[in-house]
């Protein structure tokens, strides 16, 4: 049967990829970002011309966004013009293979861009109001690492380690996170081995000028502990009471029901901490390591969540960049 034409302007269509990728384009500081990498990455006078430092940056946030590794990054690009467009390759003569891609990803590796690319990110929010001083929240979260042994070397990461998590054991990393009380961006983060406790990295996501942190019942007694009591400057420290203790109080008691209304009240701070996790988790799809080895893992965790502070922050940059008049 002959197919009737229904006269459909597909071309003006925009898909939520390609509304994302907009988006993207228009809060992500690309020339500071940029200017990073160019002061880290050596000169090449021989061989063939390297691919711009903005398409490889362009490329390697595409893998963190849409979860596409080395190799599925070079697929994408021969099956997709959206992201052949968003790199800028659309009329370039050739296209970037894994071992270019891999090797861009080393080189932020080696130079620990990630973090300076967070610290950047983190400026500009500051600058435009999104990332305030006053009031820090600090948690972590696990990251899956394979445990399967059936492999060459018939081995399991040796820098990954298990936990046990409520009644269920978990094998992989940790990502510990500070994010701002106000508007939980995230200013701080460490990774280390699942069966790190939450308590040691709690001085690492401080900022220093912070005069008050929020934390959940596992961080009991954090404000006792000597690298924290080393600091020059000591905030308040609003610790979750523990559930067993909470529910055992009597609402009936006028001062209990007031400890319970503090106990909201903290809790509905500390719940800031938990969006910048669901972001990479759930909109980025990070819920397995990547790589072998806790250091590269480390710096993917760290480039999210300067990525995750962007897509949170977006719709308020958007209207600050909003062309006036």
């Amino acid at each position: 049967m002959k197919q009737q034409d229904l006269n459909l302007n597909l071309n003006t269509r925009r898909t939520r990829k390609a509304q994302f990728l907009d988006e993207m384009e228009r809060v992500v500081p690309w020339a500071d970002l940029v200017l990073l990498i160019a002061e880290a990455a050596p000169a090449k006078k021989t061989g063939r011309p390297p691919f711009a430092h903005e398409i490889m940056l362009r490329l390697h946030f595409m893998q963190q966004w849409f979860g596409l590794s080395d190799m599925g990054m070079e697929e994408a690009l021969l099956d997709t013009p959206l992201y052949r467009e968003f790199a800028g390759l659309s009329r370039h003569g050739r296209l970037p293979d894994r071992v270019t891609i891999l090797r861009f990803r080393h080189l932020l590796e080696k130079h620990h861009l990630a973090e300076k690319i967070l610290a950047t990110v983190n400026k500009m929010l500051t600058t435009q109001g999104l990332l305030l001083k006053q009031g820090t929240a600090i948690d972590a979260t696990l990251i899956a690492a394979p445990s399967s042994t059936k492999n060459g070397t018939s081995s399991r990461d040796s820098e990954m380690h298990q936990t046990k998590k409520g009644n269920q054991w978990h094998f992989g990393m940790k990502a510990h996170i500070g994010v701002d009380a106000e508007s939980g961006l995230v200013h701080s983060v460490s990774a280390t081995p699942a069966n790190a406790h939450d308590l040691s990295q709690a001085k690492e996501l401080l900022h220093g000028e912070e005069t008050d942190v929020f934390a959940d019942a596992g961080y009991r007694g954090v404000e006792k502990r000597p690298d924290i009591c080393e600091r020059g400057h000591q905030p308040h420290w609003h610790v979750a009471m523990m559930p067993s203790k909470r529910k055992a109080l009597d609402l009936g008691r006028e001062s209990h029901k007031l400890t319970e209304q503090v106990e909201k009240l903290k809790a509905g701070i500390r719940a800031k901490v938990e969006h910048p996790f669901q972001v990479i988790k759930c909109q980025f799809g990070f819920r397995k390591v990547k790589y072998k080895g806790l250091a590269k893992n480390a710096a993917n965790v760290v480039m999210l969540f300067a990525l995750s502070n962007l897509w949170m922050a977006r719709k308020a940059l958007m209207r600050f960049l909003q062309p006036q008049g």
